[in-house]
């Protein structure tokens, strides 16, 4: 019997990525997994290669009647067990030439996004459920034309920091999984220069594969963390530690 087994699952941004990966490995260990995505074709595809119980919801988690619509459709289910607010997006400014969209841009997906993808879940969260919200290396590392995202990241440690409390009444777990770079293609859509001094700072000398960060998400998605809460778990061959 897998980890997840009858459990109910929802993943933002699950088309692709670290999203991608932790939705196959969630299908595998038993769970119903409820994914979302931008676009449909994408979001297609990976309903397909994931199999099994799996459901694609097409939305953008800025959009928050978007997100009203996906919590109509998991709503059939009765619960979600598991949520992991993963979608999120980063693009390189310098403090000079980053403009307003680009702020709320970050700001729309990576914040407003997470906040109001836990927010409209609540009413179907099961006691003692589990909140995993995507992080990143970057809300503690300066890294230079890249502070929007950072302290876009900083926010959602904060968040879980708050929902600890605020939700211990309902045995409801909330922890920030924090990848360091890794392999995906939002990462290859970067300046590659700039990924490879990240990736040269790296203790391990190499990028994550997103399913390293899938096996940390099983971890805090399942009972192995009964007594895990309010943690930021850094999946970055030690880049956070030095």
């Amino acid at each position: 019997m897998g980890k997840l087994q009858g459990k109910v699952a929802v993943i933002t941004g699950g088309t692709e990525g670290i999203g991608l990966a932790t939705a196959k490995l969630f299908a595998e260990e038993g769970a119903h997994v409820f994914i979302t995505g931008r676009r449909q074709k994408q979001l297609d595809d990976a309903v397909k290669e994931i199999g099994g119980a799996v459901s694609g919801v097409q939305g953008d988690v800025a959009e928050l009647a978007d997100l009203d619509r996906l919590y109509e459709t998991v709503k059939a289910k009765g619960r979600i067990d598991i949520l992991f607010a993963n979608a999120g997006l980063g693009e390189f400014a310098s403090l000079e030439e980053a403009t307003e969209a680009h702020f709320d841009k970050i700001f729309n997906v990576n914040v407003k996004g997470a906040f109001f993808t836990v927010q409209k879940a609540l009413p179907l969260l099961n006691e003692g459920a589990s909140i995993i919200l995507t992080g990143s290396v970057a809300s503690v590392k300066g890294t230079a034309a890249f502070s929007v995202y950072g302290a876009s990241k900083a926010a959602i440690r904060n968040f879980v920091r708050g929902w600890t409390v605020e939700l211990k009444d309902r045995r409801i777990r909330s922890n920030v999984l924090s990848p360091g770079p890794i392999e995906t293609p939002l990462v290859a859509m970067q300046p590659q220069d700039a990924i490879a001094k990240i990736a040269s700072t790296i203790p391990m000398g190499r990028m994550g594969q997103p399913d390293e960060v899938a096996k940390a998400a099983l971890f805090l998605a399942s009972d192995d963390s009964s007594f895990v809460t309010g943690i930021e778990l850094f999946i970055d061959g030690g880049r956070a530690q030095i």
